[in-house]
């Protein structure tokens, strides 16, 4: 293994500590609470992301390359769920809450459809209202036909 490598694999080592100090057992599963005969337990979702690199920079005059070389981490916590206990009783209570804003549209989504659609129905008129207005405007016709046909004289055509 060249020395690049140790110093790579030693800030990895460092972040990787770091976030061990951080975190631990209880940030998953969290410390009960107990109030009278209830006891909670708070249950959260614990997300990590890691990154490092590095490089060896040759010099003219060094007699060793240089390195240089960096790295870096990112923790996460979200609260999911709670254990509730009371006697025998165990419940698992979910939490749910949109995370992020993308989630929070997708949840909207149905009430948007149920909106828009009631916003169409509103304005468009109703099936039988239609065929009321054809029959009328057909009725209409036949009168405006039946005067035109009487004010015409016995032998006058229609061109």
């Amino acid at each position: 293994m060249s020395e690049s490598n140790n110093k790579i694999q030693g800030i990895m080592d460092t972040t990787m500590e770091k976030i061990r100090q951080m975190s631990d057992a209880d940030t998953i599963i969290g410390e009960k609470i107990t109030i009278g005969n209830v006891t909670v337990i708070p249950v959260s979702k614990v997300s990590y992301g890691f990154a490092s690199g590095g490089s060896d920079f040759a010099m003219k005059s060094a007699q060793q390359p240089l390195f240089g070389g960096g790295g870096g981490a990112g923790m996460s916590i979200s609260p999911v769920a709670f254990v509730v206990i009371k006697g025998d009783d165990v419940k698992v209570m979910p939490v749910t809450c949109a995370s992020n804003s993308a989630d929070k549209a997708i949840s909207l989504v149905p009430e948007m459809f149920d909106k828009i659609t009631a916003l169409f129905k509103k304005n468009k008129p109703e099936a039988s209202d239609k065929k009321y207005n054809k029959s009328e405007k057909a009725s209409d016709a036949d009168d405006k036909n039946v005067d035109v046909m009487s004010k015409m004289a016995p032998d006058e055509e229609l061109q």
